[in-house]
């Protein structure tokens, strides 16, 4: 019995696969044949891609997220920064 080497796919292949699969020019079956994979393969792609999806927004609002914290920290740091100036020049201006 011969058996068949595993293949791997580039993840553009998987795209390119999947893609496909979402505009329904052609059932799943079909696409099995054109490029030589099982039915079963192609769903399990798409159902991986589909739960990938959001993270592809989710990871832009993270960084707006973090840039904005990183952002408030500064100002806090300037913030206390000019109130130790400004109760230093209010004691010598008293003296």
């Amino acid at each position: 019995m011969s058996r068949r080497d595993r293949r791997k796919f580039t993840a553009t292949f998987k795209t390119e696969v999947v893609l496909e699969a979402l505009r329904e020019r052609k059932t799943i079956s079909e696409l099995a044949q054109q490029f030589d994979l099982h039915p079963n393969q192609i769903s399990a792609w798409k159902k991986e891609f589909l739960a990938g999806a959001s993270a592809v927004f989710e990871s832009k609002a993270e960084a707006a997220q973090q840039d904005l914290e990183a952002e408030r920290d500064q100002l806090f740091r300037q913030i206390g920064k000019l109130q130790v100036e400004n109760d230093f020049l209010k004691k010598r201006v008293l003296r």
